[in-house]
């Protein structure tokens, strides 16, 4: 079995829907051919108003449905953009400090345990002093 992928331009897929839809609206009862005028005339007043709307703004159409291209812009729409956006600066901040206090309490306490240790500092830093903690641990 083998499969033949075909290539059609916009152009001849449209000229092939119209003509499906023509055959079809040639079979269809006069109750639903009124319907589908109406639904097509709310579809053109629809986009009549969409395109002479803002097109970033949010606002509900006629039918209930939030689309972008609404139409007036109030102080809800605005809040409802600026609030999370502002939440999202404040929690990166508290995540910031959060962060910073907990490094600095860790450098805190080994800094305390290297003050409160019996050896002295530059032990640690001795490279010979690697040498004798494995000497004193083989013993």
């Amino acid at each position: 079995m083998t499969h033949k992928t075909i290539f059609i331009t916009q152009d001849q897929f449209a000229k092939s829907l119209i003509q499906r839809l023509d055959t079809a609206a040639q079979i269809t009862s006069p109750d639903i051919a009124e319907r589908l005028r109406f639904a097509r005339e709310r579809a053109i007043g629809a986009q009549k108003i969409a395109s002479t709307s803002t097109a970033w703004s949010l606002a509900p159409q006629t039918s209930g449905v939030f689309a972008l291209g609404g139409g007036n812009f109030n102080l809800f729409s605005k809040l409802g953009m600026i609030v999370p956006l502002v939440a999202l600066v404040v929690g990166l901040i508290a995540i910031n400090q959060l962060q910073n206090d907990y490094r600095a309490k860790e450098i805190a306490d080994v800094d305390a345990a290297l003050l409160t240790d019996d050896l002295p500092p530059a032990a640690y830093a001795d490279q010979g002093f690697g040498q004798f903690l494995k000497l004193q641990t083989e013993r």
